[in-house]
């Protein structure tokens, strides 16, 4: 089965991380196939998920072996990024309309709590859908230039998870995903 890791800050404290360097870590370590995809820290191997919870663990502390620092690690399957890209949690005029769209990955489906405290983020510019363990975040804006970021999602939240574009997860979707 095909597996994407996504790791969450990779890049940090000044260093930089090949994306080579990555696909060495993951093979060193025997996992197979491996390529990675742009440089956003976005790996894709083969991989029994059957463990999704178990496998990140194992991927989080060779990183923290190899790097010397933690790495959150958050494991999707072909068919979940598939599944995620094409997911449509906004009507279709105001996606054409927004500026950015992202997506953040949690480990876990959020507690209905949780839900609540990203839809209180919701401002005229920026809106939220939660869809088990992902929050889709349209903005009218450029992220950059949003209020939000995944930090603020992070403490809304209480944990940590990976920021994607859409693009780029309708990208990996084509190229990775299952037919």
């Amino acid at each position: 089965m095909r597996c994407l890791a996504f790791l969450r800050a990779v890049n940090v404290r000044g260093q930089a991380v090949s994306m080579e360097y990555l696909r060495t870590i993951f093979e060193a370590e025997g996992f197979t196939r491996v390529e990675t995809f742009l440089e956003g820290g976005n790996i894709v191997f083969d991989g029994d998920a059957e463990d999704p919870a178990g496998l990140e663990r194992v991927i989080e502390q060779m990183l923290v072996d190899a790097l010397g620092y933690e790495v959150a690690t958050f494991l999707r399957t072909d068919a979940e990024v598939r599944n995620i890209a094409k997911y449509t949690p906004f009507l279709p005029a105001f996606i054409k309309a927004a500026a950015s769209m992202n997506v953040a990955m949690f480990k876990e489906p959020l507690a209905d709590n949780q839900a609540r405290a990203i839809m209180a983020l919701k401002t005229k510019t920026d809106d939220f859908h939660v869809h088990g363990r992902e929050v889709y975040w349209l903005s009218q804006t450029k992220a950059a230039e949003s209020p939000i970021s995944n930090a603020v999602l992070e403490i809304a939240v209480g944990r940590p998870s990976a920021l994607r574009g859409i693009n780029t997860l309708r990208q990996l979707a084509q190229k990775y995903g299952p037919r």
